[in-house]
């Protein structure tokens, strides 16, 4: 059993969690991910890993209310436990393979959608142990859905904030703010990653391609059983049949096939849908539309 040790509320439907789990924040990297469940007949959850503290054995998980099995974890508190918390899981970050001196050699851009604040941090917080300072763009829908704004500006070199409804920072969408950022300050790149919603990374990669800067982008989101079994998590990169959970979950943005991927990731949102609306009734819940994502 994994004990959750804190938890805090960053946006609305969306709860941050240190969990203890020693050997896992012992031998975790940046872009790898868990695989939690909550209970013995719980489905299997990838989480992608926010932080970890190998001092203090823990790992950090951010979770967005999407489904039956994301509400009940919204429910609970410091002290009770996870049934399984698996991992580190995936193919660390491609950065963590190359020297301090190639990395400042670079100018690194991350731009998080969302949810994918969460994954993009261990990224920008490792360089900057390195001695790299990254720029990040935080994009959202509105101020009230940014996360872990502050927590990034201790670690990046700039951070861009971008709102759809321009409730703060730049008014427009992440790709908009890129091509702002390009055109009104010269800003060039050597290097973009991308995290967030699926189709964020496919008009943000189009963009990135565009402008010549080499791109990774991370599926995540396309994960359910974690191991490759399941097949969930197919897509085609570069000609070729991929897994995220596997041989991800970053990859390519140019070589990504987007459309393929979109298809795959709306397969369950019927089922999911029912789910969530019976679960929310069972825990008598007022029941709303969402059109959320986890990490």
């Amino acid at each position: 059993m994994y004990k959750i040790l804190t938890k805090e509320l960053l946006a609305p439907g969306i709860y941050l969690f240190d969990v203890e789990a020693p050997r896992v924040a012992s031998s975790a990297k940046p872009g790898q991910f868990v695989i939690v469940r909550l209970d013995e007949k719980g489905e299997r959850i990838p989480l992608t890993i926010c932080d970890y503290n190998p001092e203090a054995g823990s790992v950090t998980i951010v979770v967005q209310v999407i489904g039956c099995s994301t509400l009940k974890m919204s429910k609970l508190e410091p002290g009770d436990e996870l049934e399984d918390f698996v991992g580190p899981l995936g193919m660390p970050s491609e950065m963590v393979h190359e020297t301090p001196d190639a990395l400042s050699a670079k100018k690194i851009l991350f731009i998080a959608g969302g949810l994918g604040t969460a994954p993009v941090y261990p990224q920008v917080k490792w360089l900057h142990e390195q001695g790299v300072a990254a720029d990040v763009i935080i994009g959202a829908k509105t101020a009230e859905l940014l996360i872990m704004v502050e927590a990034m500006k201790k670690v990046a070199g700039n951070v861009y904030i971008a709102t759809d409804d321009g409730s703060e920072g730049f008014h427009g969408k992440v790709t908009e703010c890129l091509q702002d950022l390009v055109d009104r300050e010269g800003k060039q790149y050597d290097l973009a990653v991308i995290i967030g919603p699926m189709i964020m990374m496919k008009f943000a990669s189009m963009l990135t391609l565009k402008l010549s800067i080499p791109t990774i982008v991370s599926l995540n989101t396309l994960m359910v059983d974690g191991t490759g079994m399941c097949g969930a998590c197919r897509v085609t990169v570069g000609g070729q049949t991929r897994f995220a959970c596997v041989d991800g979950p970053e990859f390519d943005g140019a070589l990504v096939d987007f459309d393929e991927a979109l298809r795959r990731q709306s397969m369950y949102k019927g089922f999911e849908g029912k789910k969530l609306y019976e679960e929310r009734l069972a825990l008598g819940i007022e029941t709303c539309k969402c059109n959320e994502q986890h990490s």
